[in-house]
């Protein structure tokens, strides 16, 4: 954590002696104020002690980036003295965020005066200077200076990104701008914008409407825009409009329609198992078929046609699938543990046990490392346990850990390996079990479990509710791992939505992004209020298949960063206020509302549950009853989270604060609950977590508690330091 402490320029005393031995009262005056004469500039220049030669800080050392995370009005008195003080790389940033939020008050006067020169002294983000000295002087009405400072922009810094925003705010005062805006500057998101408003009033411009289709598939209502393009104007189409049409389809789960689109798109085999898988979710059985068969006809080496083979197989009657399967067994080794495993089903049902089996038997010999096979085993350590056979249950999971460390059933398989070793009471080797989970899956719901019957205090089922853990937050933004510099700087000062501008011109409609700007991806996306996409566009790293990108994902995964943005804080002072009020530990609040909306205020379930902790209208209404609360809104954030924290905390009051049951009745209600209970009795809640019958709600119980174990580990100290070691 930052404590304030100050930061030695690299301007040194003797240095500030020759300038003030030059210039004389002129560099006081000019200091007084903050701002560089032009003579002041040129002796800096000269002598070499520019600011923009200035050491950029390390960001630990940085006294400007934390302000960033502060309210506008509880930074502005340190931001005016950091702006006022010796020319350096920090007193450059301070101006630009000082001047920045001037602008955001409105007080255009103040942020002139502050950008004055900053685009000589702050080189890397010196178009964005200029943007900012332009719309101050919008402020002062000085429209004149304006667009004098937007030309200068243009002249200055042709090649930056920044000039397609300068292009869009020009050609309010000549549409020619706007031209130069769409022809070169295709990727920006107010080109977009501006496409957009020339489309109102008159939406047959086919070019214009491609050109959205094209450079921003996942923008608001692209699906109407689609449809129209589909409509009216398919005769016009090309097979690359086709693909990108079917991608956008594709993008927003419109199966049928995009099917339809890649069909008439260059044949490849991505595009000829869309069309059929497509066809298939869509309810077009038939016709997903011969897609199918002409992709393995037409692209019989391609990793589609191995997956085309099992799903031809699954839609066949038993004979005909077998025959499919046995093609995939043969051809496609990517596919051969999974179709073993299905012909396997299928002769167990016609009676061909030992066939069976020894399908079976080949997977576990020929393809130890797969899923399928991890599965198999998996089901077999389940059905001994269920047995009381404790010793064979452990026999048949501890290879799942071995073999196959990164799947999903890894973290579940070593766990109850540890569980399973205490009954037949082999403490060293439950505790070895524990201690793997947290160490090769530490952010896995059976890590907590683990940590749990490790004897850490992390809070158990019965105890979790009432814990007030020490949250210690960031003290300033993460530096991105991907962008250019400018975007970086203007992330980490908190100039989002210029970063989030940067960022989207310099990615495009790219879909080969890497890794690591996958990740920033997410990690803007965020910025802007769109957590869910941001979470998911994290967590959809877990599906890069190559080698390098695993290896690079790992290592992404030993930053800070990688996981303070995957379970981020928004929302963070509402949500301790009530988790106070109501006696409920935070992170369990943060969990839940992570796992209900992933921090949307204003999304809304299929069945019609609203804001960030999903509460129904009519639970709503009644709870709103008990505490008379009126004029309230579900999708505002304060009234939502003061509901449903109530909720919550009555829902651990039914089940006399047993969080596990408490955290399921707040997704299957208390009448299921009460019925599990009854049904499986609660000895043990490991096994009653995995005795609940309904999938969504056993899944919903181990996302929220691991969602709680990872808030703990990330941000708490104390279960932070017990990890290290």
């Amino acid at each position: 954590m930052l404590k304030g402490r100050t930061i030695q320029t690299v301007l040194t005393v003797s240095s500030g002696v020759l300038i003030v031995g030059l210039v004389g009262a002129t560099v006081f005056v000019g200091q007084q104020q903050g701002w560089l004469t032009q003579l002041e500039r040129w002796v800096m220049n000269t002598t070499g002690g520019s600011a923009n030669l200035s050491r950029k800080p390390n960001d630990e050392q940085s006294e400007v980036l934390p302000l960033a995370l502060l309210p506008m009005e509880e930074r502005l008195p340190r931001l005016e003295e950091l702006a006022n003080g010796a020319p350096s790389y920090e007193r450059s940033r301070a101006r630009f965020m000082l001047a920045s939020d001037w602008i955001e008050q409105g007080e255009g006067g103040r942020a002139i005066r502050t950008l004055d020169g900053l685009d000589l002294d702050y080189s890397l983000l010196g178009p964005w200077v200029l943007l900012k000295r332009a719309r101050a002087y919008e402020l002062t009405n000085d429209l004149n200076r304006s667009k004098e400072t937007l030309q200068k922009l243009l002249e200055t810094y042709p090649e930056s990104l920044a000039v397609g925003e300068a292009l869009y705010v020009l050609g309010r005062y000549d549409e020619d701008y706007w031209e130069r805006a769409i022809a070169e500057h295709p990727q920006h998101p107010l080109t977009h914008q501006l496409v957009r408003e020339k489309l109102e009033g008159n939406r047959d411009q086919p070019e214009l409407l491609l050109f959205l289709a094209h450079n921003t598939p996942d923008s608001e209502r692209m699906s109407e825009i689609r449809d129209y393009l589909v409509q009216r104007f398919s005769d016009q189409l090309t097979p690359e409009d086709w693909e990108v049409i079917g991608f956008g389809y594709w993008q927003q789960w419109e199966y049928g329609k995009a099917a339809s689109a890649y069909s008439r798109a260059t044949r490849t085999p991505e595009t000829l198992f869309r069309t059929a898988r497509g066809r298939e979710i869509a309810g077009n059985a038939i016709a997903a078929r011969i897609d199918y068969q002409q992709l393995v006809s037409e692209f019989p080496d391609s990793r589609e046609a191995g997956q085309a083979l099992l799903r031809l197989a699954a839609s066949s009657p038993p004979q005909e699938a077998i025959a499919f399967l046995d093609q995939a067994i043969a051809n496609y080794p990517d596919q051969a543990a999974e179709a073993l495993i299905n012909k396997a089903n299928i002769l167990e049902q016609q009676g061909a046990r030992t066939s069976a089996a020894q399908a079976r038997q080949s997977v576990l010999n020929q393809y130890p490392q797969s899923e399928a096979a991890s599965r198999y085993r998996w089901e077999r350590a389940k059905a001994f346990s269920s047995q009381g056979n404790y010793i064979e249950a452990w026999r048949w999971a501890r290879p799942i850990a071995i073999n196959t460390p990164n799947s999903s059933l890894a973290p579940r398989a070593a766990f109850w390996v540890g569980k399973w070793a205490s009954r037949v009471n082999r403490t060293e080797d439950a505790e070895s079990a524990y201690q793997y989970v947290l160490e090769q899956h530490p952010e896995s719901y059976y890590a907590w479990r683990s940590a749990v019957l490790l004897g850490w205090d992390v809070g158990d089922f019965t105890t979790v509710r009432p814990k007030s853990p020490e949250i210690v937050t960031p003290t300033f933004y993460p530096h991105p791992p991907a962008g250019s510099e400018a975007f970086r700087e203007l992330y980490q000062l908190g100039q989002y939505n210029d970063a989030w501008k940067l960022w989207q011109a310099e990615m495009g409609n790219r879909r080969d992004k890497t890794v690591d700007e996958q990740f920033t991806q997410g990690l803007i996306l965020q910025t802007q209020g769109k957590y869910l996409d941001g979470i998911n566009a994290i967590w959809n790293l877990t599906q890069r298949d190559t080698p390098e990108e695993r290896e690079e994902w790992q290592a992404l995964r030993q930053e800070s960063m990688y996981w303070k943005t995957l379970f981020p804080l928004p929302y963070s002072e509402l949500i301790l206020e009530w988790s106070e009020a109501r006696n409920l530990n935070p992170f369990l609040v943060f969990s839940l509302i992570r796992q209900e909306s992933r921090f949307e205020k204003e999304i809304r379930s299929s069945a019609g549950a609203l804001g960030l902790m999903q509460v129904m209208p009519d639970t709503g209404r009644w709870i709103a009853e008990q505490i008379s609360f009126e004029n309230y809104s579900l999708i505002n954030p304060a009234d939502n989270i003061k509901l449903g924290t109530w909720y919550l905390d009555y829902t651990h009051q039914r089940y006399n604060n047993n969080s596990l049951l408490a955290i399921a009745s707040y997704n299957a209600g208390p009448g299921n609950v009460n019925q599990w209970v009854q049904r499986f009795g609660f000895d043990d809640p490991d096994v009653f977590v995995e005795q609940i019958p309904f999938p969504e709600t056993k899944g919903y119980v181990e996302s929220v508690f691991s969602n709680y174990w990872n808030y703990l580990r990330i941000y708490n100290p104390e279960i932070a330091q017990l990890m290290e070691r």
